[in-house]
């Protein structure tokens, strides 16, 4: 039997049962020397001196043997036939009361004295008295019943009940009290009057901008249909599943996007660019015309410039003149410190009619990020952390958003943002325009996008399953753990001198000691993970897209947002956590049309997601090696058997079939 199918050995005797060391109660020595106010035997002991009134209690307040409540010698001091009822456990606390409150009073009020026996589901109550004294008190805590069980348990906690306790129980009938009904249609109405005086004296916004050229107008639904496959299987569907508008028709060049505005223009030139990406050719001409957009794309597809240029054109164009905004237009919330930065360089490199930006997250210097906003910005870029630190303080002014931009929400969402989205967006006007970017298309972000966006259009290149990037080679190398680093060695010294390569490793420490070990063969390489300071991450990040470093060694952090464009090659020292974790790490490679290769190191502590692997495999026309395939099959005989264990499974001496 191979070890790929067994992780227990199923035909071991079972282990001896551990001994079970059975509660007993302690002794009653333990209780001594206790503060007032404990409990013994499920029983309140009141140790203060003070509280004694009569010599026989006094005296009793040292006694162990005597365990009833409150310890007091009733039967000696009211002579005959005690009045016996049983009362349910649940109701024992009411007829004492909160320190014996309540059983003093009921013993005032009446004249009797009363002893509870409390028991596990019902008690034994005793009153003694005189037959007068004793209906008296059955009938108040009588009256204690009915009060709870019509759900009025606050009975005779205030001075006004305790002062006419018995005529209450005599005369008080009970009130009938009606539901309170809820107006929700006057809620409703109130809420939009709030919002709607909330934001009346903001300054109109003005979101539609696009001048359709001649070439595009003139594309038949032939022509459009065929581009659309061409480019990566772009598809644009409507976001209401009932709604069919008609989508605008996909820009060829940049000169169809941009024509009318010949700064852009400028920018794209001088920026090298040859023509515009998939997602860009489709998103453009809906982002301009003041659509809300959901962008879906593999990673490295250019969303970002999808969003940044026409969020230029749309600041530039508003009503308002600049000089007179009260605060930022556009605002750009990224998952990631890096993710961040990175767009903050798109749009420091752009340069477009002089817009200040800056870029806010945890991790930098609050103080100089405070600064910054107060000398005047028109495009946050932040993390929704110290974005919502800095909106709480009242440092940054987010009225003044038209422009918002939710860029990697899947993200966002799995890094546990969604409530500091939520309050973050709750001062920012209605009528914005919201582009949402995504990798993935799950709930969380279905339902952001529903609660947030207003009649969205979604774009997304490929299909809404998880497929990777087709510029990739992919190559699965099934292997052992001791043996990950000389293969990694070997590989290194496979590269080209032109080549760059992000490893990928499931922990921090592991990055540490892999780094450590390629630099001690004098291998230019730097580490990225969370726990390096801030400073050390830039420069390590620096250090690769310059070329420094051609190596990078990285944990998850980097495999989202990582902009490098001459990424040759990425490996999987470590299979990520889940299967979508892979494509994106994969999509660090064969980026701006160029191709890159991705070797995957599997190990048997992998073989779980072996199936999905070579899904991804096979839906990319990539090659699946044979000892994937065998890994599958075992995992799947192995799932089987635990299936089939789990069928007949010894219970109480006896086999419960499944």
């Amino acid at each position: 039997m191979s070890d790929w199918e067994e992780e227990y050995d199923w035909t071991a005797p079972p282990a001896a049962p551990r001994e079970v060391k059975l509660w007993s109660p302690p002794p009653p020595e333990r209780y001594n020397n206790r503060g007032r106010g404990q409990w013994r035997n499920g029983e309140r002991e009141n140790r203060n001196s003070n509280w004694a009134k009569t010599p026989q209690r006094g005296q009793e307040s040292n006694s162990t043997q005597r365990r009833e409540y409150w310890r007091r010698d009733t039967e000696s001091s009211h002579k005959g036939e005690p009045m016996s009822f049983r009362l349910e456990s649940a109701m024992v606390g009411l007829v004492i009361g909160r320190a014996g409150s309540k059983i003093k009073e009921l013993e005032e009020k009446s004249g009797s004295r009363i002893k509870i026996t409390k028991e596990n589901y019902d008690s034994e109550v005793k009153i003694f008295g005189s037959s007068e004294q004793q209906g008296k008190a059955k009938a108040l805590i009588d009256m204690i019943v009915e009060k709870y069980e019509r759900g009025e348990r606050g009975f005779g906690h205030r001075e006004s009940h305790s002062s006419s306790f018995l005529e209450s129980a005599e005369e008080e009938t009970p009130k009938v009290t009606e539901k309170t009904q809820i107006d929700w249609d006057a809620i409703r109405a109130n809420h939009v009057k709030y919002a709607a005086m909330k934001w009346a004296d903001v300054p109109p916004i003005e979101k539609a901008f696009y001048i359709e050229s001649p070439s595009v107008a003139s594309m038949s639904e032939e022509e459009v249909a065929n581009w659309r496959k061409e480019n990566n299987n772009i598809i644009c569907k409507d976001f209401k599943e009932n709604d069919k508008r008609k989508f605008p028709n996909p820009v060829r060049t940049f000169q169809d996007a941009f024509i009318s505005f010949p700064e852009v223009m400028t920018a794209l030139k001088n920026a090298g660019f040859v023509r515009p990406t998939p997602i860009q050719t489709q998103a453009w001409p809906i982002i301009l015309q003041g659509l809300d957009l959901i962008g879906i794309a593999q990673t490295g597809t250019g969303k970002t410039l999808a969003y940044l240029l026409p969020g230029f054109i749309h600041l530039d164009l508003q009503p308002l003149p600049r000089h007179e905004r009260e605060g930022p237009g556009m605002l750009v919330l990224a998952p990631t410190r890096e993710l961040a930065l990175q767009v903050k360089a798109e749009c420091s490199k752009y340069k477009y009619k002089g817009f200040k930006s800056i870029c806010i997250y945890g991790g930098g210097d609050r103080k100089d990020q405070i600064n910054e906003v107060k000398k005047g910005i028109d495009i946050v870029i932040a993390t929704p952390g110290r974005l919502h630190d800095l909106q709480m303080n009242n440092v940054v002014n987010l009225r003044s958003i038209t422009y918002l931009v939710l860029d990697e929400a899947d993200r966002m969402l799995d890094m546990g943002f969604e409530p500091q989205i939520r309050k973050i967006l709750i001062d920012i006007r209605p009528d914005r325009q919201t582009i949402m970017t995504s990798a993935t298309w799950p709930e969380g972000v279905r339902r952001l996008a529903n609660s947030y966006l207003k009649d969205p259009l979604m774009v997304y290149v490929g299909t809404l399953d998880l497929a990777a990037v087709n510029t990739v080679e992919q190559k699965v190398v099934v292997i052992t753990e001791e043996e990950k680093k000389s293969f990694t060695l070997h590989l290194i010294d496979s590269l080209k001198p032109e080549d760059k390569m992000i490893i990928f490793v499931g922990k921090k420490a592991v990055a540490d000691d892999l780094a450590s070990d390629l630099c001690l063969q004098d291998i230019a390489v730097q580490a990225l993970h969370g726990d390096r300071d801030q400073i050390d991450r830039e420069q390590a990040l620096d250090d690769f897209k310059t070329g420094v470093a051609k190596i990078l060694v990285a944990t998850d952090l980097a495999s989202r947002g990582l902009d490098v464009h001459d990424v040759t090659h990425v490996l999987n020292y470590d299979f990520p956590r889940n299967i979508e974790e892979y494509v994106h790490r994969v999509g660090r490679t064969g980026r701006a049309g160029r191709f890159g290769e991705s070797i995957t190191l599997v190990t048997r502590n992998d073989w779980r997601v072996s199936g999905e692997l070579i899904s991804i495999l096979e839906r990319a026309n990539q090659e699946v090696p044979e000892d994937l395939f065998e890994m599958s099959e075992r995992y799947e005989q192995f799932k089987k058997k635990k299936q089939s264990e789990r069928g007949m499974v010894p219970r109480k001496g006896r086999w419960r079939d499944g």
